[in-house]
């Protein structure tokens, strides 16, 4: 599956499940200022979309209010910084498991890829805290890095683990291949919520070529 990170209104309001992307990632940090309310996002296509706040421009506090409205107003994931206050990553994935949201605890490092070791404790500290999908997206400053992250996958389920970057292309076609239930596109060039991130237009193209029957 494609899934369409969307950090602008204009995206959100074009966005139809099945068109450009299967699903959709609401960074709503990202959205200033919200033309609609949290309820009439995420209540326009239940269960297909992912409810994000990241943390540099909101409290835990308004994250927490602004992901719970999300989840009951039908999004289907509600993804957390695993890098989060212990209280709040209890505290919001208490929430969503009572409501049947899915769960993803996510780690981001935009500098460099950590050693494998530390990249598979991290995994676990995902699962152990309850996670429904672990996500790990690095920073690749060569291809070792890639093949890295790349390498969880033979020891993980339910992962999806990217690259970063120009050299971390590549690991964003192969991770539906490896496992991971979908992978991150950006509406256009000129607006990605991560480095190294394709355009929906592009993914549909290549893996129209690598998976065509």
């Amino acid at each position: 599956m494609i899934c369409l990170s969307i950090g602008e209104a204009k995206a959100l309001e074009n966005f139809i499940p099945g068109n450009d992307a299967d699903i959709a990632e609401i960074r709503l940090d990202l959205l200033k200022p919200l033309k609609e309310n949290v309820p009439g996002i995420f209540s326009r296509h239940p269960d297909k979309m992912i409810a994000t706040c990241r943390p540099d421009y909101f409290s835990d506090v308004r994250r927490a209010v602004l992901l719970k409205l999300a989840i009951d107003s039908g999004a289907g994931w509600v993804d957390i910084e695993i890098d989060s206050e212990p209280g709040f990553i209890n505290e919001m994935v208490d929430y969503a498991k009572s409501r049947k949201c899915k769960v993803i605890l996510s780690y981001h490092n935009f500098s460099a890829t950590p050693s494998a070791a530390e990249l598979e404790d991290i995994t676990d500290r995902c699962f152990e805290l309850g996670a429904d999908l672990a996500k790990i997206a690095c920073m690749a400053n060569r291809s070792s890095d890639v093949a890295r992250v790349l390498s969880l996958y033979s020891r993980f389920g339910n992962l999806l683990a990217v690259s970063m970057g120009e050299k971390g292309k590549i690991s964003r076609i192969a991770a539906p291949a490896l496992g991971a239930p979908f992978t991150y596109v950006s509406p256009s060039d000129e607006r990605p919520t991560a480095p190294g991130q394709m355009t929906a237009e592009e993914m549909k193209s290549i893996f129209n070529i690598l998976f065509r029957s």
